[in-house]
């Protein structure tokens, strides 16, 4: 089968198309025909070496956590899926040693959910890790119908989601996005956005949700015993005035993927792609991931 590789850990240059020996499922298992696989930021910490202590997966290592396909056959014990299937899910490479950005893969059957039917399956591979991110972060904060919920990074992948799941609760979101992208944010559902580029007022929201790695310079802007919280590990909000400080880390779970695919089926949440492109693709994929701007998943097909 062919997927992308990588020999070593280093730069984008190293992704190589390659061919390996097509997996089979084990007891618990699906197998899956890739429609296509998403490149998130972890993929560029994981190829770079950064996450080699959590992930224990000999060379040629395959990387990608986002998947959308086919089933093309079940483990001994799978009841929940059945061959020709279609399929989303979330690979937890420190958790599985599964990377995504192959043509079949096998991997836990629990950890799948029904792909979303009104969307082009080849899509449908941008919801798993950043929905679930999204999902995730928000049921631990638990923003209330009525409070102000601030997002950092409001129209990148995990912070669209998040918008877009509070707003249909009923949150009042205020987005922290650039100028550019303030009509993005409001279509997303933000009720007002305020500029990334200028100081922010002080205690405005009762809760923040952080997704872009500044913290520090937003937490000034939660109410005195207000809620806040981070996805990013190395710069977590600090607790002061009373405020709750929360750290999320995404999990795997089919069951909450399950219902994100359902949203994207309501209405309730729109798939953003910037370029689809087949493994060969990979390379530039990162690299253009790494430069930032892009407003949509980078999609690899087999």
């Amino acid at each position: 089968m062919r997927a992308l590789t990588l020999a070593e850990y280093g730069g984008p240059e190293l992704l190589t198309v390659s061919e390996l020996p097509s997996p089979a499922p084990r007891a618990g298992q699906i197998l899956v025909r890739t429609a296509a696989s998403g490149v998130n930021p972890v993929d560029l910490l994981v190829r770079g070496g950064a996450m080699a202590a959590n992930i224990s997966h000999p060379f040629p290592l395959v990387l990608g956590w986002d998947l959308s396909g086919t089933v093309e056959a079940v483990g001994a014990g799978v009841d929940r899926f059945a061959p020709g299937d279609r399929v989303v899910a979330m690979s937890a490479q420190y958790a599985t040693g599964i990377g995504t950005h192959a043509e079949f893969v096998a991997l836990p059957a629990a950890i799948a959910a029904p792909a979303p039917r009104t969307v082009d399956l080849v899509e449908a591979a941008a919801l798993p890790l950043a929905g679930l991110t999204a999902y995730q972060a928000l049921e631990k904060l638990a923003p209330r119908s009525g409070e102000r919920l601030l997002i950092s990074g409001a129209v990148g992948a995990v912070g669209g989601f998040a918008t877009q799941l509070a707003a249909s609760r009923g949150v009042e979101v205020i987005a922290l996005a650039r100028p550019q992208d303030a009509e993005l944010a409001r279509e997303l559902g933000a009720s007002s956005v305020l500029s990334a580029d200028e100081p922010l007022p002080t205690a405005i929201a009762d809760v923040l949700l952080e997704t872009a790695g500044i913290a520090p310079k937003v937490i000034g802007a939660v109410r005195d015993e207000g809620r806040a919280g981070s996805i990013y590990a190395p710069e977590p909000p600090k607790a002061e005035r009373g405020i709750t400080v929360l750290q999320t880390f995404v999990e795997q779970d089919g069951d909450q993927l399950a219902i994100l695919s359902a949203l994207v089926d309501e209405g309730v949440l729109t798939l953003r792609v910037a370029e689809i492109g087949d493994f060969a693709f990979g390379p530039e994929a990162h690299r253009r991931l790494a430069a930032g701007g892009s407003r949509g998943k980078f999609l690899l097909t087999p």
